[in-house]
């Protein structure tokens, strides 16, 4: 299906042809001064992808969306097989910053209450307190996030969205930054759940692993062998505070962006409802979601302003969970990966 042209029917000639690639990159030889000194967000990328990059082999791509998830202050869900490195890559995130860090393993027996906390009765006041969950942390890792029921997802709705739980009437505030990593895996389907749409729909990426090619394997086969036994985490050495991490974020809801790439990100947005491949378009949530993560993309190549190659970046991964296919089409084998590439470029891009 990859080569395969999904194109509606009747509509190729209301679409502009892509601008040649040539003319969306900008000219290394030209020397732009920022605005925004982002030399020290700079390097602070540069010394997590560093202390990640001593345990995982290649995977580049998903470090790179796991950093401008933790910029943009959006949550990632991350889908591969067993076995590609999923949950290690989010506990190394977490160890290379100064943050504290909560894993919770999902399974189907799991109840709200034991993520969000409970109220215990004191026998010494007589009155209820409030046992704070593990989900009171700055970064929380959900494993086998589709092995909860509904009932245990739906627990995550308000504290994804406003960063805030409301228990027995009161209102208990995260400690920021707040991040949610969650991971499933997409074969294994025996005794998990489907995700809700509006549980989706709050995360910034779906981020895909996919394996290593040759030369990686045999890599990491060898650094196993070299490990002999010891703890794969040890040689991380945390780096960033939470200020720090704060002051970065900050940092990246400066970078300036022109309006015709506003209505280039809305022109994206628009097409995914009016394709007649997809069930589901996209919310203005996925709006302001492309426009977050383009901003932390610019960041993290050194600029304090969006280009339309960083509005690309991100379309796939802000996208792909938040669109689904109509039933006729995904009995075909046309996947939401494929429909969104094509909208990319149908949709015209400013000049």
């Amino acid at each position: 299906m990859d080569n395969q042209d999904i194109t509606p029917q009747g509509e190729e000639q209301n679409q502009t042809p892509q601008q040649p690639q040539e003319n969306l990159s900008t000219n290394e030889n030209i020397n732009f001064e920022n605005r925004i000194d982002l030399s020290e967000l700079q390097q602070g990328v540069e010394l997590i992808k560093n202390e990640i990059s001593k345990v995982i082999v290649g995977q580049k791509g998903m470090i790179d969306m796991l950093i401008a998830s933790l910029l943009a202050n959006g949550h990632s869900l991350i889908e591969g097989v067993p076995g590609v490195a999923k949950t290690i890559s989010a506990k190394l995130l977490a160890k290379a910053l100064k943050i504290d860090f909560s894993r919770i393993q999902f399974t189907p027996d799991l109840m709200p209450s034991d993520i969000l906390g409970t109220s215990v009765f004191d026998m010494k006041t007589s009155e209820f307190e409030f046992k704070k969950g593990p989900i009171f942390s700055n970064m929380i890792l959900i494993d086998e996030i589709n092995r909860a029921p509904a009932k245990t997802q739906a627990a995550l709705f308000e504290v994804m969205e406003e960063r805030q739980i409301t228990m027995d009437g009161n209102k208990y505030l995260m400690d920021l930054p707040f991040i949610v990593l969650a991971t499933q895996n997409p074969v294994e389907q025996e005794g998990t759940y489907r995700l809700p749409e509006a549980q989706l729909d709050r995360f910034l990426f779906k981020i895909e692993i996919d394996y290593p090619n040759l030369d990686e394997e045999v890599e990491i086969i060898n650094r196993e062998q070299n490990l002999r036994g010891s703890d794969k985490t040890s040689k991380i050495t945390s780096h960033l505070s939470k200020a720090n991490v704060k002051k970065f974020q900050d940092l990246v809801t400066q970078i300036q962006i022109e309006p015709n790439l506003v209505s280039y990100i809305a022109n994206i947005i628009v097409n995914t409802r009016s394709n007649p491949f997809l069930y589901l378009g996209a919310s203005p949530r996925a709006s302001i979601a492309i426009l977050q993560a383009s901003k932390a993309f610019a960041a993290m190549s050194g600029r304090d302003f969006v280009t339309p190659e960083d509005i690309k970046r991100s379309a796939v991964p802000v996208l792909q969970h938040r669109v689904i296919v109509t039933p006729e089409r995904e009995m075909e084998g046309v996947t939401t990966k494929q429909i969104i590439k094509q909208i990319i470029e149908t949709v015209e891009i400013p000049r």
